[in-house]
């Protein structure tokens, strides 16, 4: 199983927060499950992005170290799963660009988006530690890096568990046992205590599938007839033709 280390997170304005302050929160009352009706999506967020290379650098580092600080709550209390199957409920509620929006605006009161929180949490049922990450980053302002903190938590995620993502592209979904094949396979390839695979649709591929895995995605696979098509052009000089397919 890969170790990870990182420097300490201090608690400071606009910091990542400490694993032991993500716990400490007054956990929410989960046992209710419904709707946002007190979610009033009419705002847009105010002022400039921040933007340029050392701001991209600066976000990087503080998802990384935001998902870290998540990721050790979860280790030590025994909920690395769930708590990985939280930051997914929250990426893809936070993927819609007016919720995204109502809690980066400025303008909105914090106990107004605590409250939306509230209600998040409770129709989402996610765990009382994953709802005080999701205040700390409205109280730090950094709402806005969710999309960032999600990958970041998932590539610990991996790390901390020994898992190597697999990312399965087909044109059409494929039956459950021929993903096992895969994940076999691949674990063979990499060697890896476990493998989980996310997949795909992609038309234009015509037939077969790809199959990517390795830091970032870094290895390919690519046993699609749009492939197979390719090296055939290739072999007969016919680079500057493209194929209608």
């Amino acid at each position: 199983m890969a170790a990870m280390q990182h420097s300490p997170v201090t608690f400071q304005s606009r910091s990542p927060p400490s694993a032991a302050k993500i716990q400490s929160n007054k956990p929410l009352n989960l046992s209710f499950s419904g709707t946002f009706p007190s979610l009033k999506l009419t705002s847009k967020v105010a002022g400039k992005s921040r933007s340029g290379a050392s701001s991209a650098r600066m976000s990087a580092t503080a998802s990384g170290s935001y998902a870290t600080a998540l990721a050790d709550v979860a280790k030590s209390n025994g909920t690395l799963d769930t708590t990985a199957e939280d930051v997914e409920k929250i990426e893809k509620i936070f993927s819609d660009e007016q919720v995204l929006d109502f809690f980066c605006n400025p303008t909105v009161d914090v106990e107004k988006k605590r409250s939306v929180l509230d209600e998040i949490a409770k129709a989402s049922r996610i765990q009382p530690h994953s709802a005080n990450f999701l205040n700390i980053l409205v109280d730090m302002k950094r709402v806005d890096l969710i999309k960032e903190i999600a990958k970041e938590f998932e590539s610990v995620y991996n790390q901390m568990t020994d898992t190597e993502l697999v990312v399965v592209t087909s044109v059409v979904k494929l039956e459950s046992e021929h993903l096992a094949q895969i994940a076999k396979q691949v674990q063979k390839l990499t060697g890896a205590k476990n493998v989980r695979i996310k997949t795909g649709i992609d038309p234009s591929l015509v037939a077969g599938f790809t199959i990517r895995y390795g830091n970032g995605g870094s290895k390919l696979i690519d046993m699609s007839v749009k492939k197979q098509l390719e090296d055939i052009a290739a072999e007969l000089d016919m680079g500057n033709i493209q194929l209608a397919v």
